[in-house]
């Protein structure tokens, strides 16, 4: 019975798809929570925080935008080009 009961579901190979169309907008709070807990342990004081998490989280979004245009572009290349 127990056995059956880990077979049902298994993390890595059968992910829960409750956000899998919209799983993209999950990155803006991801990023503000990185960028407030790394900011919150590496500045002395914390009256910059809401400026330096601020910062950080522009520059993570950014960052995952400019790579995603440019991962896309080498695979639209790639597949437009024969090898």
């Amino acid at each position: 019975m127990m056995d059956q009961l880990f077979l049902a579901w298994r993390p890595f190979l059968d992910p829960i798809n409750a956000l899998h169309d919209v799983w993209w907008l999950l990155l803006l709070p991801m990023s503000i929570l990185v960028s407030v807990i790394y900011k919150a342990l590496r500045i002395p004081d914390l009256r910059r925080l809401p400026l330096e998490a601020t910062m950080l989280t522009g520059q993570i979004v950014l960052g995952m935008l400019g790579l995603g245009l440019a991962i896309h572009i080498i695979a639209e290349i790639a597949t437009h080009t024969s090898l």
